[in-house]
């Protein structure tokens, strides 16, 4: 056994927050509910950024997107950017990233290079003979794929051959012609994935997880690993029986209460309407995530939660294997465990669906459980953090310098129970077009402020008193005072990083 500890960082992809048994009575998920029983469970955890290439990156540089530039799907974490895989790595871990990446956009443009774009994550010769470095990591086994999705290809793709599956590409679509790449058109499927569940993702990020501790182990060196699952990020799609462990008759559906409409932003309005007119904030052919109609139907809704809840089930059993070997090998007494999300996720909250520019709760909060040695056991807490916490947390851990250019706070006082809380607040930040879409918000224990860039618009929540943030207050006069204090450490908060609306056009 190493003297300094493992990492093992495990994230899903769009998860709500609430989406544990040890939150959600119903859904079923005892191995992320063990690891609580084992460490911390945060209630009160952030992200970022609620979309994934933004966050990710944070999870990589301990600064906020405006800082290390990756501030929207489509841009591209710049290739010279300083992370916490690359210090571990200097520091003699082992280090790996197993699963879903998406530090690059899905598509090279003038601006951005991929790794990770078309053609070349079909290309399964250039994945045959490349495992890194990449972004500080040693060693990277990738896929991009949610579902059935045409992006599959990369590490994952052989790995399904390598394991008998030559005919893979049948359970995926090819719904856009440009990337069909002359195979048959499949249609995207629809609630029950007709892939079996041994061909899975979440088996091969398992699988291939545990061969890497193991040759950390047996070469006695530390490990850093991420292994990054894909679900339950949409499309809702499961293999038998997964797709049918829950019924949708009687799932909770979140219902938004119309009287919040009243106070709503207009682009919340906007977002409620059948055919909705966005281009008040579209300054660019630039897909925007959440910009479309969020209409929807009840009962496709609860059929579309109970595969949600059953994807989740599903990944948390992987999660099992991977904590069930660490037990077996003697390997979890010296490993930190965390297990999070990259960002929450919107099934009839608010009468969202999915993800967008919104920052209620429900879609910057995450699931977030800690466990190592020396952490404290079975315990829950209203603490504050976020995800620009982890790599300080653990790199302090590990006894390793810090660079000062990281914006995050050691969680290791509260971890240990030295400390409640060790921050006063988190920033969570939108950013899409270069100025016509760009949120930021500023959350405490009782009260979140969210302001837009060149608007006179706002939101305003007491917490407290309104935890389902039904009641804008940002136009009432008696909150006036709150409002301009708030706004001054939302400012004060981003001290140290840039002007609060300064433009990032490009990838510096």
């Amino acid at each position: 056994m190493t003297s300094q500890p493992n990492i093992l960082l495990i994230t899903s992809d769009q998860q709500h927050w609430r989406t544990l048994g040890k939150n959600l009575p119903g859904i079923k998920t005892p191995n992320l509910d063990r690891l609580a029983d084992q460490g911390t469970l945060f209630h009160r955890a952030y992200c970022p950024n609620p979309t994934c290439t933004p966050t990710r990156a944070s999870l990589l540089t301990g600064q906020q997107p405006s800082r290390h530039g990756a501030w929207s799907l489509g841009t591209k974490l710049s290739e010279s950017a300083e992370t916490v895989s690359e210090l571990f790595s200097q520091a003699g871990y082992d280090t790996a990233l197993i699963g879903k990446a998406h530090f690059q956009p899905l598509r090279e443009t003038p601006e951005y290079s991929s790794l990770e774009s078309y053609p070349l994550l079909r290309d399964l010769d250039f994945w045959r003979n490349f495992h890194g470095p990449f972004y500080g990591f040693e060693h990277v086994e990738l896929a991009r794929n949610h579902g059935d999705e045409c992006h599959a290809g990369q590490h994952y793709a052989l790995w399904m051959e390598e394991k008998g599956l030559t005919n893979w590409r049948d359970h995926f679509h090819n719904r856009w012609n440009e990337f069909a790449f002359g195979e048959k058109i499949n249609p995207p499927q629809k609630h029950r994935w007709t892939l079996p569940e041994e061909f899975h993702p979440n088996a091969w990020i398992a699988e291939r997880s545990i061969v890497r501790m193991d040759k950390a182990q047996q070469e006695g060196k530390p490990f850093f690993l991420w292994a990054s699952f894909f679900d339950p990020h949409p499309p809702y799609l499961a293999p038998a029986p997964w797709d049918t462990m829950y019924d949708p008759n009687t799932v909770e559906i979140p219902s938004a209460d119309p009287e919040e409409l009243e106070n709503a932003t207009p682009l919340l309005r906007e977002a409620m309407k059948e055919n909705p007119d966005f281009s008040a904030w579209q300054e660019t052919e630039f897909e925007n995530h959440g910009l479309h109609s969020h209409v929807h139907d009840r009962a496709t809704l609860a059929k579309n939660i109970a595969v949600y809840y059953g994807m989740i089930s599903l990944l948390d059993k992987y999660v099992g294997r991977i904590l069930d070997h660490l037990d077996a090998t003697g390997m979890a007494e010296n490993t930190l465990v965390v297990f999070t999300s990259d960002h929450g996720h919107y099934y009839g909250h608010h009468g969202l669906i999915a993800k967008g520019p919104f920052h209620f709760e429900d879609g910057i909060r995450v699931p977030f459980l800690a466990r190592g040695p020396g952490w404290r056991r079975g315990v829950e807490t209203e603490a504050l953090t976020s995800l620009i916490d982890l790599p300080v947390t653990f790199l302090s851990a590990a006894g390793i310098k810090i660079p000062r250019m990281m914006q995050g706070v050691d969680m290791g006082p509260v971890l240990r129970g030295e400390k409640n809380a060790v921050r006063d607040n988190v920033v969570v930040e939108f950013r899409h077009q270069p100025s016509a879409l760009y949120l930021k918000t500023l959350v405490e224990s009782g009260h979140k402020l969210t302001v837009y860039f060149d608007q006179p618009y706002g939101e305003l929540y007491d917490l407290e008193a309104d935890p389902g943030e039904t009641r804008n207050l940002w136009n009432d006069p008696s909150r006036a005072a709150l409002r301009e204090e708030l706004t001054r450490r939302l400012l004060y908060a981003e001290m140290g990083a840039e002007p609060l609306w300064m433009p990032r056009l490009s990838n510096a």
